[in-house]
């Protein structure tokens, strides 16, 4: 089996109303689909983490330079596939490249189980077959009140999660910590509770509002600073009794390396639509299990359901409903569900990812 041609498709669709985390405002929502063709007639579907605001004209030109590593291989040799992709002097260390070659690698991955018959998650060790969730929302929006907020979240469960996450970062500290008492007053003490800043304070914010947490038994304290900077998250974790957890914008086996080496955090979030794909994620979660540390990855829901289910040192699933992506339940044939607080991967071979054709085309800009 050889690879015959890589494409890119490119979505993208307006929110109602815009959403906003920490850092940043998303007017946009949408969809990076990288297919991989091969001469046994098996494409492979990947995804891969695009740019805020582009039109799709970045990520399918580096795609271009990309296919020359790609086409006439054998797509079982993903390592050697991914090594002559990752030219750190050529295309960079980080960034746009890598992301795509993640969703190549996803691909790849995708083509490796439909050959085999076999969902992704038995490829790659098949340790469970259903893995903890959480309903990731809690965004800020124009007009968006701490009842709106309460009630958001309430819905978040009545999807049969019993795990959420918020933003916070947004807003001074004083009205995040209320935005937070407000929370868990609503969903009760025993729902876990996550907080996310989205990287929007210095060290020592960071360090306030924790400690201001404290009473409310937040689950976990996601991205309090700067990526890169692995001396104040070790600050921040000595401070508090909050688990620390990032690593969202953290690429390859070498970032978490930095990461874990220097213990900044408990729990890793490490992005296969972003870091290296699903090859580069399987190292990293060895690693972490050599640490004794956990994997919570950030992003897709329908690609990380694989890989925490095969990995012992899983922690939990993240999960986006049509709070956050108005085109949840649409794009795919299939919509992974939440059931008593768990997801389960699907049994379809590789991936199990179906594009909704009908639906997405009005959207596609690529």
């Amino acid at each position: 089996m050889i690879v015959t041609d890589v494409k890119i498709e490119v979505y993208q669709w307006q929110r109602t109303k815009p959403i906003r985390n920490g850092r940043y405002v998303y007017p946009t929502d949408g969809l990076n689909v990288i297919k991989i063709e091969t001469d046994e007639g098996i494409t492979g579907i990947g995804l891969c983490g695009g740019v805020m605001g582009d039109n799709g004209e970045i990520v399918s030109s580096i795609l271009q330079h990309m296919k020359q590593y790609v086409i006439g291989q054998d797509p079982f040799n993903n390592e050697k596939i991914w090594n002559e992709m990752w030219q750190p002097k050529l295309v960079g260390r980080r960034g746009i490249t890598t992301r795509v070659i993640s969703g190549i690698d996803i691909a790849i991955w995708d083509i490796k189980g439909k050959v085999a018959n076999r969902p992704l998650y038995k490829l790659l060790g098949g340790f469970t077959d259903k893995s903890p969730v959480y309903v990731a929302g809690g965004y800020y929006e124009e007009g968006k009140g701490l009842d709106d907020l309460a009630q958001e979240m309430i819905e978040s469960l009545q999807t049969g999660a019993n795990a959420i996450k918020m933003k916070i970062g947004g807003a001074p500290i004083r009205e995040d910590v209320e935005r937070i008492r407000v929370v868990r007053e609503a969903v009760g003490p025993d729902v876990k509770l996550m907080v996310d800043a989205n990287c929007a304070y210095k060290y020592y914010e960071a360090i306030d509002i924790a400690r201001k947490m404290e009473p409310y038994d937040i689950f976990w304290f996601e991205e309090p600073i700067n990526p890169d900077d692995y001396a104040g998250h070790k600050l921040i974790s000595s401070s508090t009794s909050i688990p620390i957890a990032t690593g969202e914008n953290e690429y390859t086996r070498y970032g978490f390396r930095d990461l874990i080496e220097n213990r900044c955090v408990a729990i890793l979030q490490p992005d296969a639509l972003i870091m290296g794909g699903v090859t580069e994620f399987m190292k990293v979660a060895a690693l972490a299990q050599a640490h004794d540390l956990t994997i919570a990855p950030h992003g897709n829901q329908d690609v990380h359901v694989h890989l925490v289910s095969a990995i012992p040192n899983g922690l939990t699933v993240e999960y986006y409903r049509g709070s956050t992506n108005p085109m949840w339940g649409k794009m795919f044939k299939h919509t992974l569900q939440v059931d008593d607080g768990h997801v389960s991967p699907p049994d379809r071979p590789g991936i199990g990812i179906e594009l909704n054709d009908e639906a997405l085309a009005a959207y596609r800009i690529i």
